[in-house]
């Protein structure tokens, strides 16, 4: 670790039977965790090993893990902590995360000195509430205020799908968006001329942030709502013609068998954060629920994929 960075330590508190589950996705983060995980730990070797094995180690509870992560604060802890957060609560893990070197209250300004308007794709810019933009001629900007919502165009993810949705969008088409978070990419749709876009997110703040973000950006036919996955979700007639799913790897899978439920005959279905380790698992499991995939894009260790029904 660069000692001559500002450092600033996420940690997870959890269940140790969710332990690897946990340890998947702050992987998604960086590589470099900090495991607490005290179930092995033997009471009677105290008695062995006595003054040798510090006591909060003997007497820790074997029932609670906790897995760190350092990130600099050059790159938005804010963000990765509300990132992780986000992961969380779609795969319904009862966790605690912490910032530690960041208030609570800070959670959603530490980052926004580092925050500055994004291209992705070739049209599409992503400028935050409070940067000023003059955009070129044939770029279109989206203004983003994430809040507490995870979505600023600045995580490889995000870049990776907004720039399918670039893409796949075709004037007059319907656009879902599963775990819209900020809103950004049905926005995004919207903008690139989506006549329907349906954004959806299990957390009700997040929501709340997209229905700000739609009103920033004069896109009412941007309708979003509270979701547990499609449970909620609007059905159009005929389907949607582009479906964006930028969860995780276990979500998008279990999302396979059921999704095309929800899309038009010739949709896509456009899926993202997940972890190039992982690509072969949703690969898999999307061709065993019939999708054929049709693109592919690659950024930082990160996968995004476009897909549709064979």
């Amino acid at each position: 670790m660069d000692d001559n960075k500002n450092w600033i330590q996420i940690k997870v508190t959890c269940s140790s039977a969710d332990l690897e589950t946990v340890t998947s996705v702050m992987s998604m983060v960086d590589n470099g965790l900090m495991i607490e995980d005290y179930s092995d730990v033997d009471r009677e070797l105290d008695g062995v090993y006595g003054d040798l094995i510090d006591e909060a180690i003997v007497t820790a509870d074997r029932n609670t893990a906790y897995v760190s992560v350092f990130i600099p604060e050059t790159r938005s802890p804010g963000e990765t902590g509300v990132f992780i957060k986000q992961k969380f609560q779609e795969l319904k893990l009862d966790v605690t995360v912490d910032l530690i070197g960041v208030s609570e209250e800070d959670w959603a300004d530490s980052w926004k000195q580092y925050y500055k308007p994004i291209k992705t794709g070739k049209k599409l810019v992503i400028v935050p509430v409070w940067e000023t933009y003059e955009p070129e001629e044939g770029e279109i900007t989206v203004l983003m205020d994430p809040g507490m919502a995870f979505g600023t165009g600045t995580h490889e993810t995000t870049r990776l799908c907004a720039a399918m949705v670039e893409k796949y969008t075709m004037p007059g088409c319907s656009v879902l968006d599963v775990g819209c978070g900020s809103g950004i990419l049905a926005i995004c749709a919207s903008k690139l001329g989506a006549e329907k876009c349906f954004a959806c997110d299990i957390d009700p703040q997040a929501v709340k942030v997209a229905v700000e973000n739609t009103e920033l950006n004069g896109t009412p036919n941007v309708k979003c709502a509270v979701s547990d996955l499609l449970r909620q979700v609007e059905k159009t007639e005929g389907g949607y013609d582009v479906v964006v799913a930028n969860i995780v790897a276990d979500i998008i899978i279990r999302l396979a068998p059921d999704v095309g439920d929800y899309m038009a005959d010739d949709g896509v279905f456009i899926v993202s954060g997940i972890i190039e380790e992982r690509a072969c698992e949703v690969i898999d499991a999307l061709r065993g629920a019939g999708y054929v995939m049709v693109d592919e894009s690659y950024e930082n260790g990160w996968y995004c994929g476009a897909c549709k029904r064979g």
